[in-house]
């Protein structure tokens, strides 16, 4: 647990994590805070402009040709000879609940004299950082739960992909909106239609929030762990409450 930005990782893992703790604490969270009142979530029902349009054959291949004309990377979008078409999304993650990854614990030798060893599957959790962004190569067909599916064997998280959803994030008139994707929408057709621009059309995965949290779809390992990261929080929350009324206290004695 960091001190400064109150990371949560598992020990092992700790190698593997960069991140910059420079900063106040409060720096991010006013960040987080700014954006969520920016952003309008929509229903999933209500079908966006890019999903109303139908392309045929010859629309599709000349898409195509003006969206790599557009870009300046590789991560060009190919056409293939049954029709469909390949290409890259970018896919930005804002977790706020951590995840669970496989652990493997190495169990005592069998027998003696041979050297063998037992796997035994153990679960860790830990938040993944913000702003992390996973680039994925998919096919036209491609659906958004083939979509999550690929994300979280990218980063071996073990968790239910029912816990996810992927949301269509655009910007207009200085307003964020959010979507959330049906099971079977196409990410990379709507990334054609919409054109590289990632203020136009942008790719968010989120937990699938449907109102009350499901926690019997948690097991109990996890459970206990949010109540251990609910009770830092709390007690993070508690002493910045506490210094701030110390703090009004102390200049309070002081005009007196």
């Amino acid at each position: 647990l960091s001190p400064d930005c109150s990371f949560t990782c598992h020990y092992r893992c700790r190698a593997l994590v960069r991140l910059d703790c420079s900063g106040p604490p409060d720096a991010s969270d006013e960040d987080d805070g700014n954006e969520q009142v920016l952003e309008k979530d929509t229903n999933v029902d209500e079908p966006s402009e890019w999903e109303k349009t139908e392309l045929d054959q010859t629309q599709v291949e000349q898409r195509i040709k003006e969206y790599n004309s557009q870009i300046n990377s590789n991560l060009f979008m190919s056409l293939n000879k049954d029709g469909s078409y390949t290409g890259f999304i970018k896919v930005q993650l804002k977790l706020v609940r951590p995840v669970s990854v496989p652990a493997t614990k190495r169990g005592p030798a069998l027998q003696a004299g041979r050297p063998h060893t037992q796997g035994v599957k153990r679960r860790t959790s830990f938040y993944l950082p913000k702003g992390t962004v996973k680039h994925l190569h998919i096919l036209s067909h491609t659906r958004s739960s083939e979509v999550i599916d690929a994300l979280l064997r990218k980063f071996t998280v073990v968790d239910n992909p029912r816990k996810f959803a992927l949301f269509e994030r655009s910007e207009k008139d200085e307003q964020v909106y959010l979507r959330k994707l049906g099971d079977d929408e196409q990410p990379l057709r709507l990334r054609l239609l919409a054109g590289p621009s990632e203020k136009v059309l942008s790719f968010v995965l989120k937990e699938n929030e449907t109102g009350e949290v499901n926690w019997d779809a948690f097991t109990l390992p996890e459970l206990h762990n949010f109540l251990r990261i609910l009770q830092r929080e709390e007690e993070e929350h508690v002493r910045r409450l506490r210094h701030r009324y110390a703090c009004c206290r102390q200049k309070m004695q002081e005009a007196l």
